[in-house]
């Protein structure tokens, strides 16, 4: 440690706003360049690699081979999959001195592609899989939680190559397997969750999260296990109601009845329910008007924006995020009050569903919007809602018979108790960080860069790709997370700087000397050593890094060496402490690794 190029922080940095990023900064492993840009240092440096070794030893093993790409990338490759557009503000984009346009990858799905379309051209060539670890890059519009969210990052991505749709299923259940292998012996806690493909494409997905409360991701846990993203939660289907007894739908007068309280408190002193019942929020059928701004497409040279409106329970909240992964890759917002203006038949505060999609024609409307509904109004419900007329509202208007929709979606926000999908009882939640993912991508990229091999009979058919992410230095990061107390950093030993911390204390030169044959013979056995040797450093602060930095196991040789011959062996923590003699130190020390 008196050339180890380090120092360690007393204080946490100002701007840490995470655990990992606080003492990773403050044991020496990173350093802060720039907003989302780390610097590594030589002991993060050990720990990464030491990940990056395990994921090469997983996916050696299941037959894929590493290549490396660059991270500069020209921009046509991108527009072939329109993903220079989808992508928008995410990515960083450059011009070189030609004024070639460039972009620093994010990922890379068209440059594994096009490598197989270059070299492979037969079905006799697959199965293959390629992998690389490499840095990525997104602009990130607000870095934050140290590694876990940065402008410049480590991953591996993985791309399977097969001649059909069975081959793909079978090469994701491979890298499935080997992710869950990776994370197991890192030590990491993980659970696999049901996920939306986004801007991937392709069929299934399902993402790894580290469960911990500063995730930023939401997912659903059902009794029987399984998971979702919240994105990806579908709303088991719901029983058609029967509606043969329900009245006429009436138009009735609601004035100052703009919002949901109001609504209410008119309907329960003016329109008392039969049944005795109290009129609630989960009585109302909410319309709210989303703007749709699709990317340049086939019929559309540029990017472009569409109103739609989602009809949604009273009782529940538009999930922005959630609605948005159905209209993937657009991106939506709250409509403003400019775009109401463009279409008079909305009336705000009594948009209804009478003058929109399917019965639009009806109410005389020549380009009426899209209408949706969400999946928890369910076909034979009776509704309050809007009747497009300001200060009016319909009683018992009837989906399915009074009204229909151009399709349902999953729009509003999944509640605690809500039913899971499998049927097995209601959901809870968790927050996690996501660490990895697997997509079954099939054709859409094959097809769009025309990756094709000649089949058996000689024709030639898109190959079926699948694509694998993991987050190498977010994975780092996130056992940071997980792995410290009060104290510090507590790696578990398959990933640490070094196996053994040996400390030599105090001032006679016979406990150095000691402890540089300890620091020998252990190395002799192949085990790596931190050493601190430092002469003008109090035991005190020895200690300090040493519980900072976090190796799991500490060698103390210091004064009870010097009087007794004896070196004291504890874990990190402090637990397990033994006092051996010299000549029992390492074989005790390798009984504990």
């Amino acid at each position: 440690m008196s050339t180890l190029f380090l120092r360690t922080l007393r204080e946490d940095p100002a701007d840490a706003d995470v655990d990992s990023a606080k003492l990773l900064q403050r044991a020496g492993y990173i350093r802060k360049a720039a907003p989302g840009i780390w610097t590594w240092l030589p002991l993060g440096l050990r720990v990464l690699n030491k990940i990056e070794a395990i994921i090469r030893e997983e996916m050696d093993g299941i037959g894929a081979q590493e290549v490396h790409f660059p991270a500069l990338l020209p921009r046509e490759p991108y527009e072939a999959t329109h993903r220079w557009e989808e992508y928008g503000d995410n990515i960083f984009r450059l011009k070189d001195r030609h004024q070639a346009d460039y972009l620093l990858a994010p990922t890379h799905e068209e440059m594994f592609t096009l490598l197989v379309k270059d070299m492979y051209s037969s079905y006799k060539d697959l199965p293959v899989v390629l992998y690389q670890i490499q840095t990525k890059y997104r602009d990130e519009f607000r870095p934050r939680a140290g590694l876990i969210r940065g402008r410049e990052f480590v991953m591996k991505d993985a791309y399977s190559f097969n001649v059909d749709e069975e081959g793909m299923r079978k090469a994701y259940m491979d890298e499935r397997g080997a992710y869950e292998r990776v994370f197991q012996r890192i030590g990491l806690k993980y659970v696999p969750v049901f996920a939306m493909s986004g801007p991937m494409g392709g069929s299934a997905s399902e993402e790894f999260l580290a469960p911990m409360p500063i995730g930023e991701d939401t997912f659903a846990l059902a009794p029987s296990g399984k998971a979702w993203n919240v994105e990806a939660l579908h709303t088991p289907e719901l029983p058609e109601i029967d509606a043969s007894n329900t009245p006429a739908a009436t138009k009735e007068s609601t004035p100052d009845a703009k919002t949901i309280d109001k609504m209410i408190e008119r309907a329960n002193a003016d329109h008392p329910r039969d049944d005795g019942r109290e009129w609630a929020a989960s009585d109302i059928l909410k319309n709210v008007v989303i703007a749709v701004k699709h990317p340049e497409d086939a019929e559309h040279d540029e990017p472009w924006r569409e109103l739609i409106v989602v009809g949604v329970p009273g009782d529940r909240t538009v999930d922005m995020k959630r609605l948005e992964a159905q209209f993937a890759p657009s991106e939506l917002e709250e409509a403003t009050e400019e775009d109401l203006k463009k279409h008079p038949e909305l009336v705000p505060g009594y948009i209804g569903p009478m003058v929109l999609g399917p019965q639009a024609e009806v109410a005389g409307v020549k380009e009426p919007l899209r209408y949706f509904v969400d999946a928890h109004v369910v076909k034979g419900s009776a509704w309050f809602t809007g009747a497009d007329k300001y200060e009016v509202d319909y009683y018992n208007l009837v989906y399915g018979r009074d009204f229909k929709a151009d399709g349902v979606v999953e729009a509003v926000e999944v509640r605690h108790g809500d039913m899971s999908p499998d049927g097995s009882g209601p959901l809870s939640f968790e927050r996690g960080v996501e660490i990895g993912q697997v997509f079954q991508l099939g054709l859409k990229y094959s097809k769009a860069l025309d990756l094709k091999v000649l089949d058996q009979n000689g024709k030639a058919v898109p190959v079926w790709m699948g694509c694998y992410g993991i987050g190498v230095s977010r994975v780092l990061a996130c056992v940071a997370e997980t792995h410290h107390d009060e104290a510090g950093l507590a790696w578990p030993s398959v990933i640490a700087p070094a196996q053994v911390h040996v400390v030599a204390t105090g001032k006679d030169e016979k406990a150095f000397e000691g402890a540089e044959k300890l620091v020998e013979a252990l190395e002799a056995k192949g085990v790596e050593v931190i050493y601190d040797d430092r002469k003008k450093v109090s035991p005190g602060v020895k200690f300090k890094d040493a519980e900072l930095i976090g190796v799991p196991t500490i060698a103390v040789v210091g004064r009870d060496f010097v009087n007794d011959g004896t070196i004291e062996i504890r874990d990190r923590n402090g637990d397990n402490k033994v006092a051996v003699l010299a000549d029992q130190a390492v074989e005790t020390l390798l009984e504990r690794l």
